[in-house]
C-alpha cells in the first residue's frame, strides 16, 4: 500500500528548514504532498504559483516524481484527508515548537482519527530558520542565501527588486 504524507505550511519563501524535512520525510513516505496554505485574507511575498515553481525548481531531480505541490484554504485534515493521506508531518525546531503541535495534533487527531501526525527534528544547521526570519532579513538588505536554496535567494532578489 502506498505510504502518503501531507507536509502543509505557507512555504513563503522556501526555506532550507523546510527542504530538510521535506528530504527526512520522503524517507517515511512514497509520495509527499507539499500543500501550500493560501489565504485571500493573508496575501504572502511570493504568489502560489512562484512558491510551487520555487519547491520543484529546488527538489533533487530523482526525487521530482514523488513529491507533488498543491494548494488548500480548507482544514488542513480536510485537505489532507481529500489527498489520500495517511499521515501528516509537522517540523520541530525546538520545545516552543513541540508544545504547540501537540496541540494542533491533538485537534487534527479529533477531526481526522485516521490521518498520523509525524514529527520530524530540524537538522542541526537549519534548526534557528523560520520563513518569517528570512523575510524580514531579505527586507532589510540582509543576505537571505545562507538560509535558503540558491534559486529561492535568486527569486527573493528579484522579487524584492520589484518592490522597490
Amino acid at each position: 500500500m502506498k505510504r502518503t504524507a501531507f507536509y502543509p505550511g505557507s512555504f513563503d519563501p522556501l526555506t532550507n528548514g523546510h527542504l530538510d524535512i521535506l528530504l527526512q520525510a520522503l524517507g517515511l513516505a512514497d509520495e509527499v504532498i507539499v500543500a501550500i496554505g493560501v489565504h485571500s485574507s493573508k496575501p504572502g511575498l511570493f504568489t502560489y504559483d512562484e512558491r510551487k515553481a520555487l519547491i520543484e525548481k529546488v527538489l533533487p531531480e530523482a526525487l521530482r516524481d514523488r513529491v507533488s505541490v498543491v494548494s488548500f484554504d480548507n482544514l488542513t485534515t480536510d485537505a489532507a484527508a481529500a489527498a489520500g493521506a495517511g499521515m501528516m508531518i509537522r517540523g520541530l525546531r525546538d520545545g516552543s515548537d513541540l508544545d504547540y503541535e501537540m496541540q494542533l495534533a491533538g485537534m487534527n487527531s479529533a477531526l481526522a482519527e485516521d490521518i498520523q501526525t509525524v514529527f520530524l527534528p530540524a537538522s542541526a544547521e537549519t534548526r534557528p530558520i523560520t520563513a518569517t526570519l528570512v523575510r524580514q532579513v531579505a527586507l532589510m538588505g540582509g543576505d537571505a542565501s545562507l538560509f535558503v536554496p540558491e534559486a529561492v535567494a535568486e527569486a527573493l532578489k528579484i522579487k524584492l527588486s520589484e518592490k522597490s
